[in-house]
């Protein structure tokens, strides 16, 4: 598929599911991405952290690739730049933060000297082929949250990628209604934008609200207080700094991702008035009402610090009854066991929890209807592309679109190639996609082999037969290990008659090839642990040749 005299869009990721954003313009020929995001493992793939987009599309057709533009530095705008540039090899362009966030990645890494990274001022422009990209920023949960105008031979694309309404924002200077609606006067064929929040009948607010309630909840407490928030948004930092400011608190912050957000956001000149940070050892020295603590891990993650103070891991850094978490954070859907494992420990010391269900300790950096309705008020485009949510958030973006008068919506999935002009807008092509885990240290299918495999280990164990084969059959007793088989008590029975299906498997297949014997005495063993235990293990069979 090559785009000829058309626009063509073409999402890879973010389509049908909220995270690992990737977005595909096509037009006489070339192509731009715009994202490339990351998301996080869920239960489908056991022993994985994290979830990246498959490329094969555009990696295929690396050669019309003619750059990447990220809108902003959340990781799922930005995380799978360092696992997948190198087989792209094409410039990346982003606003100041967001590139010193991308380049902390390639430089750990170790592939910074490779990757050509373009710093494109605030508000300012980068050409590439057919297609003028301008950064109009606008107001969300990190500093240069933008969306992007991008200026085509066939009309204007309005790219909103992650934004809300902030009224009093504390960090930035978001693009007015005014200058949003010269942009709308100007013309704009389609609108592609966010659908997180589009469920939400109210506007998300402000930050500044934010402060007032923290400053209140922190100033009731009398032990230490710990914040866990999203380490990238840095607008909370700030309200944090303010925050333990205003109640006579040092702050002690603990997370390597917070840390990197801190020392990026002074290189390019915010924070600069944030408070000294305590060691955590003279936080613990302080007495307790007099120290604020800002931890990640607000999602429940096993091994950032959260998890590790609530399970008593951490080496440094404890609390006790009589202390306070703040969850300064939505809970992001697919989370839910995993903060309630870290929020059971803490309950269980003692702790005293705080939530937005408690008070109003967070606010949304995605727009709700009010939101929505008002910047397709200001754009006025002709078609309304849904993007950035499931199949229902973008469902009923494209119905409230319709609603205030957007004559086309186009609801795309991942991989869906929509043709947005010449003519009508239409689906024109279901182009390949998928999803790659990072195993360790390695980039695998996520529906290939290597996951397959793990998730029947983990769901009906496995068991390992040795056959030591003669001349005439067995040379000596199978050997059988099995892990993760429901037996229990009954493991040496079990394990018996494995054995004794193996040696009949054995006999009956005598005088066939090795291999044959091997899967003789799979299907022989596999079959008794089902009849055991209902399951079907994991049968892998060994053998060797003995004089």
């Amino acid at each position: 598929m090559t785009p000829k005299n058309e626009l063509i869009f073409l999402p890879l990721g973010g389509s049908g599911e909220i995270g690992m954003n990737v977005n595909l313009y096509g037009c006489q020929g070339k192509w731009i991405m715009v994202d490339l995001g990351m998301t996080f493992s869920d239960p489908a793939y056991p022993g994985v952290e994290l979830v990246l987009p498959d490329l094969q599309f555009i990696e295929e057709r690396r050669d019309d690739l003619l750059g990447i533009v990220l809108t902003h530095g959340h990781e799922d705008h930005i995380g799978a730049i360092p696992y997948l540039i190198e087989d792209l090899g094409v410039p990346l362009y982003a606003t100041p933060f967001t590139a010193g966030l991308i380049r902390k990645k390639l430089q750990e890494e170790g592939i910074e000297d490779d990757i050509e990274l373009n710093i494109i001022e605030n508000e300012g422009e980068v050409e590439l082929g057919p297609f003028r990209c301008r950064y109009v920023p606008l107001a969300h949960s990190i500093p240069e949250g933008n969306a992007l105008l991008i200026d085509t031979p066939f009309g204007s694309v309005f790219h909103t990628g992650d934004w809300k309404i902030d009224r009093e924002p504390v960090m930035g200077s978001p693009t007015t209604a005014e200058e949003l609606t010269r942009i709308g006067d100007e013309g704009v064929l389609a609108l592609v934008g966010d659908s997180t929040n589009v469920f939400n009948p109210r506007e998300s607010g402000s930050e500044s609200g934010v402060r007032e309630a923290l400053d209140k909840v922190v100033a009731e407490q009398e032990g230490r207080v710990l914040v866990t928030t999203f380490a990238s948004n840095a607008a909370r930092l700030h309200t944090l700094g303010q925050v333990a400011q205003d109640c006579g608190r040092r702050i002690c912050v603990v997370g390597r991702s917070l840390h990197r957000i801190l020392e990026v956001a002074n290189s390019v000149g915010y924070l600069t008035d944030f408070p000294p940070v305590l060691r955590e050892e003279d936080a613990m020295k302080l007495p307790r009402n007099e120290v604020m603590i800002l931890a990640t891990g607000a999602q429940g993650e096993a091994r950032a610090a959260l998890s590790r103070i609530a399970q008593g891991e951490h080496p440094r850094l404890k609390l006790e009854r009589g202390d306070t978490v703040i969850y300064s954070s939505k809970e992001i859907p697919g989370n839910e066991l995993a903060i309630g494992v870290v929020q059971n420990a803490l309950a269980a010391a003692g702790v005293r929890i705080i939530t937005e269900r408690q008070a109003n300790v967070h606010v949304s950096g995605h727009p709700g209807i009010p939101e929505l309705q008002a910047m397709y008020s200001w754009i006025r485009p002709q078609i309304a592309v849904p993007v950035h949510g499931e199949r229902r958030h973008m469902e009923a973006h494209a119905a409230l679109a319709k609603s205030v008068g957007v004559p086309d919506q186009v609801v795309p999935m991942n991989g869906t190639a929509i043709r947005l002009a010449p003519g009508t807008p239409e689906i024109i092509s279901h182009e390949a996609v998928g999803r790659l885990v990072l195993d360790g240290e390695v980039i695998v299918p996520a529906d290939g082999e290597t996951m397959v495999g793990r998730r029947r280990l983990l769901h009906n164990g496995w068991v390992g037969i040795f056959l030591a084969l003669g001349k005439n059959g067995l040379a000596a007793e199978p050997v059988l290990q099995i892990e993760g088989v429901p037996v229990e008590d009954e493991r040496a029975d079990f394990v018996a008659e494995c054995t004794d299906a193996a040696k009949q498997a054995v006999r009956k297949a005598s005088g066939k090839s090795d291999d044959a014997i091997a899967e003789a005495v799979r299907v022989a063993v596999r079959r008794t642990a089902r009849d055991w235990t209902g399951k079907k293990p994991l049968t892998r069979v060994s053998t060797a040749r003995v004089s």
